[in-house]
């Protein structure tokens, strides 16, 4: 399981319940079109991408994808200048992440949670964020940037 939840494991000698749910998600394009436009800043159609998934996920990935898409909706808030929204969404999809793996959805969530809390503590600090790098979904294999 990648995320902390409050539903019980399945019982001995009882179905697992539905088919892997990372796994479906990982050959839907719609997840790798909407880690693309979330790398691209194009936040509101990479919200709108993850939002389409999420909607349609009742198990472990659930969370993921309301984590990556309210960090989505924070960058997307601060572009529109609103400071409150960026920092209070940004927080909830960090919390969100924090208690995922380390790595879902074939991203890397670490990296992830790690540039999360510099832009949560500029947001709270009132710092500038414009020195932060725009947040990344790194895959997992793929070269850090």
């Amino acid at each position: 399981m990648s995320c902390a939840s409050d539903r019980p494991e399945p019982l001995p000698n009882h179905p697992a319940g539905p088919p892997d749910e990372e796994a479906q998600l990982l050959v839907d394009p719609r997840l790798h079109q909407a880690i693309r436009l979330f790398n691209a800043g194009d936040w509101y159609a990479c919200h709108d991408g993850f939002e389409e998934l999420w909607h349609e996920c009742q198990g472990p990935m659930r969370p993921v994808l309301q984590g990556l898409l309210q960090i989505a909706v924070a960058q997307l808030h601060l572009e529109r200048g609103n400071h409150h929204g960026a920092m209070v969404l940004t927080g909830e999809g960090l919390g969100r992440l924090q208690r995922c793996d380390d790595q879902a959805l074939g991203v890397d969530l670490k990296s992830l949670r790690q540039a999360s809390a510099l832009w949560l503590q500029a947001l709270q600090s009132n710092a500038a964020t414009t020195d932060l790098p725009q947040p990344h979904l790194q895959l997992v294999g793929e070269p850090s940037r």
